[in-house]
Parts: structure tokens; C-alpha cells; sequence
């Protein structure tokens, strides 16, 4: 029996696979101009503060920060939409359909991290072992999209509820382990306003707005808490009524109306504002440092066995099954694009370091390591023959 698809995933991966596209050319555009003549103004507009202060309300921030801790607020948010239609109606609905992705993504979290973690136990990059632990849905699915019919249906399901679950992983990451300067009257606040949209969701009370606005009152207290702002996002989407799922469902409406944007405006600019590296006459040696080797290590080597590996022990146990027409070749080329690390490892590599030169040799190393990753699962499903090949044989 084919795997059924709803409208919305459909509109979901159909998005993401177009923003893999302008991702490419914006991460492209922000390196080329970052090594030109007109580098340095390039990448001064970026640390433009801008805000407003109200007396004693001092709320400036660079426009990098407004990008990465304001308008990823809303990528988490379509985020954490996806992730409770999945959890609701979608493929993680169903424990057994959910068990296989679940176990391949703990697998492409956990040796990733391992990986880095034993390379730089002890010294001042050890924080990095989270880098090298996402998927990028936007690539991961952009890749597949390329290969058309020679991969079934249901490996695109299952790479997109891995992507998904992987996100979450790192967004529970970020937030236990990448808090600064703590401060639990505001975190008190954040949660108060959460629970009281709690409360609205059981009054069922449906306007968007309701549930919006306090939001915004709860990003505020959630960045000055210390605990990543784009967390935010992440619980909001749970406060969105669900319902039935269906189009008048606030939580459809919203998650509809958020595609666009987050693909064809938050993302771009994210990769132009953080991907925009100076190519200095020692990058190539710097990959050779202990942490430029753990991302790379992690996204090349870690998430492919992980992926495979602990999918291969859920299978042989008995615990789960392979999707409809996925064979172990296709899993092995899922593990590959699953390295495809780019936003979130970009993302996190913000979080985990301070010093300039080791963030920039960090994004070179998840920028090398995706994409050797990406042609590597690319030309590996591309040597499966179609389901219209295999028919006509």
C-alpha cells in the first residue's frame, strides 16, 4: 500500500526544496562578496546595531542578532509546527511508522557528537560536540528532489521525519547546554505567559492574535532569561490549537501561512548573514584542527553510520521495518545527506563559540563537510535504479 501524503507535507518539502536552491546561491553570494574588495563593508553591515530605548528599556541588538535570535525565532516556530503535526496526524502518529526515524535519528545525533567530543575533550572546543549533530531539511530534501522518481516516496518521508526529529534534538541541545548569564526571573515570566496560552488552547480559544502577540512578550523574557531566544518558537507552536488538523485548524493556517516567509526570507538571509567567511591563506590548515576534524569527522563518517547503523538494529531486531520500496542502499544514501548539516550547525557553531576565528574556521568546516556530504548521498541514490526501472525489467 503506497504511503499516503497530506496537502501540507506536500507544500512542506515542495518549499523546502526550493529554499535548498536559494540557500545554495545566497551561501554562495555571501562567501564571494565576503573575499572581494567590498568584503569588509559586506560583512560591517551585518554588526549595524539597530533598536529603539525607551528610559530605562535599552533594547539594541546588530542586525546579525536581530536575523538569528529574532527572525529564526520564526523558522523554530514552523519548526515546532511540523513537528506536532507529525507528532499528531503524520508519520511519527503512529509509534511503529515513528520508531524507525526516531532510532536513526538518535543514532545521527549521538555519533556525530561522540565523534567531536573525543577529538576535543578537555580543551576549549569541546563545546562544539553539538555542531555536527542536525540535518538540514532544506538540502536534505533539495538533493532528493533532484533524483525525481529513482527514490521512492517513502524515503523522502522518512528523511523528512528524521530531519525533523534531529531539529528537535538540537533545539533540546541548545537549550540545556548553550544557556548564558541565567536568569530565572525572566524564564519565570517566559513560562507564566506560556501557560497561560496553555490555558487560552483549552478555553479553545482560536484567533491567531490571542496567541501571537503574547508570544512576542515571551521572546523578550525568554532572550533576556539567557536561554536562546528561538526557543520560543519551538514551545509557541505547542500553544497553537490543533484541532482536527484540517484547514481551519489555527495551527494548519499558520503553519501555511509561514512557509513562504521562512523559506524565501528567513532563511536567505540567515545564510547571507552568517555564511559570509574570510577565505584566509590558513583556512586550508585549519581544517586540520581538532575541531574543524570533529565536524567533519561528525558530518562525514558519524552520520552515516549512525543513520545506518542503528537503523540496521532496529530492523535485525525486530523493533521496525524498512519503509514500502527503501532498500539498505537508500538508507546508506539517506546517512549521507543526513550530514548535510548547514543552518542548525551554523546556527549552534554561534552558540557554542566566541572567538571569531574559531567560528569562521567552524562554518568553513560544516560548509566543506555538507557538502562533500551532499554529493556523496546524491551520486549513492543516484546508482539505484527507479520504481519505473525496476517495472520495466
Amino acid at each position: 500500500m503506497k504511503t499516503k501524503l497530506t496537502k501540507l507535507f506536500l507544500e512542506f518539502t515542495e518549499s523546502e526544496q526550493a529554499s535548498g536552491v536559494i540557500l545554495i546561491l545566497c551561501a554562495i553570494t555571501a562567501i564571494a562578496i565576503a573575499n572581494s574588495p567590498w568584503g569588509v563593508g559586506f560583512l560591517d553591515f551585518w554588526r549595524i546595531e539597530a533598536g529603539m530605548e525607551i528610559g530605562n528599556f535599552h533594547f539594541r541588538h546588530s542586525v546579525e542578532s536581530w536575523i538569528n535570535e529574532g527572525l529564526m525565532t520564526i523558522f523554530f516556530l514552523l519548526i515546532g509546527l511540523e513537528i506536532e503535526r507529525e507528532l499528531y496526524v503524520g508519520e511519527l502518529s503512529d509509534p511503529r511508522n515513528a520508531l524507525l526515524p526516531v532510532v536513526a535519528a538518535i543514532g545521527g545525533m549521538a555519533v556525530p557528537a561522540l565523534l567531536h567530543f573525543s577529538l576535543n575533550y578537555g580543551g576549549e572546543t569541546q563545546g562544539g560536540a553539538g555542531i555536527p549533530m542536525a540535518t538540514d531539511i532544506a538540502f536534505a530534501l533539495g538533493a532528493l528532489s533532484l533524483l525525481g522518481a529513482r527514490v521512492p516516496v517513502s524515503l523522502k518521508i522518512f528523511l523528512a521525519a528524521l530531519a525533523i526529529i534531529d531539529d528537535l534534538g538540537a533545539i533540546i541541545i541548545i537549550g540545556l547546554f548553550y544557556v548564558k548569564d541565567f536568569s530565572p526571573a525572566h524564564l519565570f515570566l517566559a513560562l507564566g505567559i506560556f501557560a497561560g496560552l496553555l490555558l487560552l488552547n483549552r478555553l479553545r480559544a482560536r484567533r491567531l492574535s490571542f496567541y501571537l502577540v503574547p508570544g512576542i512578550a515571551m521572546w523578550y523574557f525568554m532572550l533576556e532569561s539567557g536561554i536562546h531566544a528561538t526557543i520560543t518558537g519551538v514551545i509557541l507552536a505547542f500553544a497553537v490549537p490543533f484541532g482536527r488538523g484540517d484547514e481551519e485548524s489555527p495551527s494548519y493556517r499558520l503553519q501555511h501561512f509561514l512557509h513562504k516567509p521562512v523559506s524565501f526570507l528567513v532563511m536567505p538571509l540567515f545564510a547571507l548573514a552568517n555564511t559570509g567567511v574570510v577565505l584566509t591563506d590558513g583556512w586550508i590548515k585549519a581544517l586540520a584542527s581538532p575541531n574543524s576534524l570533529g565536524i567533519l569527522a561528525g558530518l562525514f563518517l558519524g552520520k552515516p553510520l549512525g543513520i545506518a547503523g542503528f537503523t540496521f538494529l532496529a530492523v535485525k531486531s525486530g523493533l521496525s521495518r524498512l519503509p514500502n520500496g527503501v532498500c539498505w542502499p537508500h538508507i546508506a544514501g539517506a546517512g549521507f545527506l543526513g550530514g548535510i548539516g548547514f543552518t542548525m550547525s551554523i546556527f549552534i557553531t554561534l552558540l557554542a563559540f566566541d572567538d571569531t576565528g574559531l567560528i569562521q574556521n567552524s562554518k568553513i568546516a560544516v560548509l566543506t563537510g555538507s557538502l562533500s556530504k551532499g554529493v556523496a548521498g546524491f551520486l549513492i541514490l543516484r546508482a539505484q535504479k527507479s520504481e519505473a526501472d525496476s517495472e520495466a525489467r
